[in-house]
């Protein structure tokens, strides 16, 4: 199985791209740290058995995988390729079970807003986001404020804020005037 590999603004995160379906489309999934995956991806697990491996995200067609900051991908680039190309081959799944996104409850009469926020976030912003390897998630909205959560490359991101408050933030702004703020919260 040959895999691309593609560098990502995160200068701690790659891209691997197998050239085949990873997760459906539109899931995604995000490891923040071997005690995350908790059975959930057995692929992630042996990613994490890596020596440097910090985090895993899995998009649609890609695996993002954020190097410890003592590692080098000279090193460690190689092993993740051996990995992703063993498993992928085995046609097992990635994810096991996805854990279902915990989001803000919507006010009463807020509905309709959050309905544009998703679509504009599902059709401008997230492709683009998921081709710098990472994913942004809709996590709430209240009082004109979008909570949202950076995912994958884009989580410590050193351009993920500038985005956020730059891009995200103004496009929002611009086609729902009810926006006042966007902020980033963890997972």
């Amino acid at each position: 199985m040959f895999i691309e590999t593609e560098d990502t603004p995160n200068p701690a995160t790659l891209k691997f791209l197998p050239g085949r379906e990873i997760m459906a489309s539109g899931a995604t999934a995000d490891f923040i740290s071997p005690d995350s995956v908790a059975g959930r991806s057995r692929l992630a697990e042996l990613l994490f058995d890596l020596d440097g491996v910090a985090r895993v995200f899995f998009g649609n067609d890609f695996a993002a995988v954020t190097r410890a900051d003592a590692t080098e991908w000279e090193a460690l680039r190689p092993q993740v390729l051996a990995v992703l190309a063993d498993y992928l081959s085995t046609g097992q799944p990635v994810v096991e079970s996805d854990a279902q996104v915990v989001e803000d409850l919507i006010a009463p009469g807020d509905e309709e807003i959050v309905q544009q926020i998703k679509e504009l976030l599902d059709t401008r912003v997230r492709p683009a986001v998921a081709g710098d390897g990472g994913d942004i998630v809709f996590r709430g909205y209240r009082d004109g404020v979008v909570r949202l959560t950076m995912q994958g490359a884009c989580s410590g991101c050193p351009s993920s804020r500038a985005t956020l408050k730059h891009g995200v933030e103004n496009m929002l702004r611009h086609y729902v005037p009810e926006v006042v703020s966007v902020e980033q919260v963890e997972a």
